[in-house]
């Protein structure tokens, strides 16, 4: 009787694995895309709309709303694209990821990745002409601006906000001047599409000997929480220890207005941001954007 159980466990084990294998093995190869490949889609209303709602459904956590960024990808909507800009390069993007980045390989059907590329064709903006003095506006964030003393440009200041190494071509003009003007806002409406928008909201923990920590979240989990105060110092709290700890949906960075900054600084700053970008790397065949 126990042998009889024997078997008929290992024989369900065997279909179950049998079964998984098979359905690991039906899954279809990833697309190869060629150097020359044109999107079918292109100008497909139907299409347009299907890769949109892939897009939301699939994409939207890491590059926000419509494409114009979140905390985790880059704005897609600048038509600057560092791994190339044509249909195939994109198409390519989206199917094999970007090696040493947040962007992994998907495995859309072929349809899928073109409906997507064709969505995207759609939401892009002609660049904003430049304004502003590139050299100025690093002197101003290595400066009397004070960026530096929160942000890292390649390996160069503070960590108390994110690292701004490729902010050029990961965030529009756009993006940049708000982020700048009204830090908070970005934060509360990435906050509710996941990604890392709450590792820079602001935390208050008071403990239990009355000190009150005031920083930024660096890690945190169901009862332990890591803070990172002004000056860089990085708190372990039990929270079980804590008498309060508050979550706020604001920056600790100032908001830049024109009393602190003006329009003519702010362009410079802006300037300098957009020159800050990830390295190109080789695609095959396609042109590049910068």
């Amino acid at each position: 009787m126990r042998t009889g159980k024997f078997w008929m466990r290992a024989t369900l084990a065997a279909a179950l694995i049998g079964g998984f294998t098979f359905h690991l093995s039906a899954q279809p190869p990833a697309p190869v895309i060629a150097d020359n490949a044109r999107n079918p889609f292109a100008g497909d209303q139907q299409a347009i709309t299907k890769g949109a709602v892939l897009f939301r459904q699939e994409c939207m956590y890491c590059h926000g709303v419509s494409a114009r960024g979140g905390m985790r990808g880059p704005d897609l909507t600048t038509g600057s694209w560092n791994h190339g800009g044509t249909d195939a390069d994109l198409a390519r993007t989206i199917t094999d990821g970007v090696p040493g980045t947040d962007m992994p390989p998907h495995t859309f059907k072929t349809d899928e990745m073109w409906q997507i590329v064709s969505y995207l064709r759609t939401v892009q903006q002609p660049a904003a002409p430049p304004t502003g003095d590139r050299a100025l506006g690093e002197a101003l964030f290595f400066g009397t601006a004070r960026c530096s003393t929160c942000h890292i440009v390649n390996g160069r200041g503070g960590r108390l906000g994110p690292e701004l190494s490729t902010a050029g071509s990961a965030r529009s003009r756009a993006y940049l001047v708000e982020s700048i003007r009204q830090p908070s806002k970005q934060l509360t409406q990435n906050r509710a599409f996941g990604g890392d928008a709450l590792k820079y909201d602001t935390v208050t923990a008071v403990t239990a000997d009355g000190r009150t920590v005031v920083g930024v979240p660096m890690n945190e989990d169901t009862f332990t929480v890591q803070v990172m105060d002004m000056s860089e110092r990085v708190h372990s709290l039990d929270k079980k220890t804590l008498k309060s700890l508050r979550h706020e949906n604001r920056s600790l960075m100032p908001a830049y207005d024109a009393s602190r900054l003006s329009d003519a600084d702010l362009d410079n700053v802006v300037a300098y941001l957009q020159s800050l970008r990830s390295p190109a790397t080789p695609a095959k065949g396609g042109s590049h954007d910068n």
